[in-house]
């Protein structure tokens, strides 16, 4: 039996928009969440290395030297090899069930694994022990002659398999002389015979996914790693109601023992707006729309007020932050929390980030719900906070916990806001409501550029917008006013700033968000789309081979899935941060399009 690795980031994630797991390197399920994303992890070794032998499902096959990994193209459907000693092998194929049928999308809270002799006389053993509680206690198991149940909660879990079922409830080797197929679903009969419907699941789960990409609009070149982020970002979207988390984990550390451990499998109004913006460069309309209809659930509830920066997948607005005692966290470096307190913050870019994907309903023609003057009203009482808030103190974009300044990115953030609004009214026939729209962006920038500028000196330092009104020092969200049509690549105020940020916040071929100490003290690892936000920024300033050489880093950096996490550690090149970090995902898709050569070029 191979001994377990300590944990790393090396997983691929597996999916279906329902629920989610990540892989790691062995072929083990080591995190996964029921009956949603941030639901309770039956899954949980990933948070838990002093106790691998919970919250985990593997095969070990006896007498183990390697395994290798990949997804089957152009899917989230993973393949793991296993070698023995012996010559012996056997492949694992692992996917989460999602294709339509009977008018619907088939998305069950399920897992099926089937397993395959490749070579020799293979012995495995199922190690299959799922965890309840955030971790506190072992789940309790009956089973018939063909499956077991694992009472997980209240619904609970049945195991429908045709492997010995003795075998996987006492964690025996067994010889494996045939295709083996595991499902893990609802405890309810599975209807029909077992092989061929797991085998049907899959080629249907199969043919769903690489329909999907075939509508992508990918950039000529990187198509294998666009098409990848689009998946992964894809399964970070909560089908039933449009929500878009940030990323499948929590409390992955973002530097060692910072205990800057978050939860992050919540929707942030901020992540989703560059998570279907990219996936829009791409073509995804179906991720769009189903958030579309989220936000105006959310505007909805908010009736005219303030929204928050973050919101449940179900739309809850209160996420009270605790910890979960029982997990010892990513390497042992807790805490592990579940909810985040940051539901609780004032952050006024978020009305700018609500708008702009909002707008597109209003102006492209191939949505199946072409936006409406209700729509417009609705979306205005949000333009009228963004205008309200402009100039008022919040955490800001990195969620400060202990202070409050009027941070520049919010304001340009609601600058956007009422200039998006303006040129919707001008669409809709509203002349008047265009004007008062323009006339309130205008007094907007007028604001940013008499409060967060600063001249430059006698020493020959050059002026810059600074990161707050208050204060100055430089934020990397500042190379976002190009993005946002706040400023032009070629204005003279952006490439002094570009210049200074460069100079204070680079780090080598990485980025950091910012270089001050903050509420736990100067930060230890860079942030990753902070730095394609710096490529950007090197493509747009003419540096274009520069910008090319460090994308190919940044590709370097990723695991063996085609992930990032949020955080890099520039020394070592050691990922941090939960995973996969959409922002980081969105890095790759926003750059690839940018740098990559036309397709004219072939056809």
């Amino acid at each position: 039996m191979a001994e377990p690795v300590t944990s790393d980031l090396e997983l691929w994630p597996i999916g279906n928009c329902q629920v989610s797991g990540l892989i790691d390197r062995t072929g083990a399920i080591v995190w996964g969440c029921v009956p949603r994303v941030d639901g309770d992890p039956v899954f949980c070794s990933l948070l838990n290395d002093s106790n691998r032998g919970a919250g985990i499902w593997r095969f070990e096959l006896e007498g183990q030297v390697s395994a290798t990994q990949e997804y089957i193209r152009n899917t989230p459907i993973l393949v793991t090899r296993l070698e023995a000693e012996d010559g012996s092998a056997v492949e694992v194929l692992d996917f989460c069930p999602r294709y339509e049928g009977n008018g619907r999308m088939y998305r069950p809270v399920a897992f099926g694994r089937i397993v395959r002799p490749v070579a020799g006389n293979p012995r495995i053993r199922v190690v299959l022990r799922p965890m309840k509680n955030y971790g506190a206690q072992p789940v309790e198991t009956t089973n018939g002659t063909n499956h077991i149940r694992y009472l997980v909660g209240q619904q609970g879990l049945r195991l429908s398999t045709d492997a010995p079922v003795g075998y996987v409830l006492e964690s025996r080797t067994f010889r494996i002389e045939g295709d083996t197929h595991f499902f893990l679903g609802p405890d309810e009969p599975f209807s029909g015979n077992l092989r061929e419907e797991i085998r049907r699941m899959e080629q249907s789960t199969r043919k769903y996914w690489q329909t999907w990409v075939r509508g992508l609009a990918t950039p000529f070149e990187w198509q294998d790693e666009v098409i990848r982020c689009a998946i992964t970002l894809k399964l970070c979207q909560h089908e039933e109601t449009g929500a878009i988390v940030a990323a499948l984990t929590t409390s992955i550390p973002e530097a060692a023992h910072s205990e800057r451990n978050w939860d992050y499998r919540y929707c942030w109004i901020r992540d989703s707006y560059y998570t279907v913006q990219a996936l829009n460069r791409l073509g995804a309309l179906d991720v769009l729309e189903k958030y579309l209809g989220y936000l105006r659930n959310i505007v909805d509830s908010a009736k005219g007020g303030h929204i928050q920066p973050l919101y449940s997948v179900m739309g809850e607005s209160e996420l009270d932050e605790t910890t979960a005692a029982y997990l010892a966290g990513y390497r042992g470096m807790g805490p592990v929390r579940r909810g985040n307190a940051a539901y609780k913050q004032i952050q006024h870019d978020c009305y700018g980030q609500i708008v702009m994907p909002t707008v597109q309903g209003f102006f492209d023609r191939r949505l199946l719900r072409i936006a409406d003057d209700r729509d417009f009203e609705s979306l205005e009482e949000v333009g009228e906070m963004a205008w309200k808030m402009h100039d008022q103190p919040d955490a800001g974009l990195w969620e400060f916990r202990t202070r409050q300044e009027v941070h520049t990115y919010s304001a340009v953030m609601s600058w956007a806001a009422c200039d998006r609004l303006a040129g919707t009214a001008e669409l809709i026939g509203k002349p008047d409501r265009a004007k008062l729209w323009q006339d309130r962006a205008e007094a907007i920038r007028t604001k940013i550029e008499a409060e967060a500028w600063v001249e430059g000196d006698s020493n020959g330092n050059s002026g810059h917008y600074k990161a707050s009104f208050e204060t100055d020092y430089l934020d990397a969200s500042l190379l976002q006013m190009i993005d946002l049509r706040f400023l032009k690549p070629d204005d003279p105020r952006f490439q002094s700033t570009f210049a200074a940020i460069e100079k204070e916040l680079r780090r080598g071929e990485h980025m950091l968000r910012y270089a001050t100490e903050d509420d736990f003290g100067a930060p230890e690892t860079a942030f990753n789309v902070c730095t394609f936000w710096l490529i950007e920024a090197l493509h747009l300033a003419g540096r274009s081979d520069e910008a090319r050489g460090l994308f190919s880093t940044m590709l370097g950096h990723r695991t063996g899935s085609g992930m990032l996490s949020e955080d890099l550690d520039w020394e070592s090149g050691e990922l941090w941060g939960n995973f996969p970090q959409t922002y980081s995902l969105v890095g790759i898709i926003n750059c690839a399009g940018l740098l990559s050569r036309p397709w004219s070029e072939v056809r």
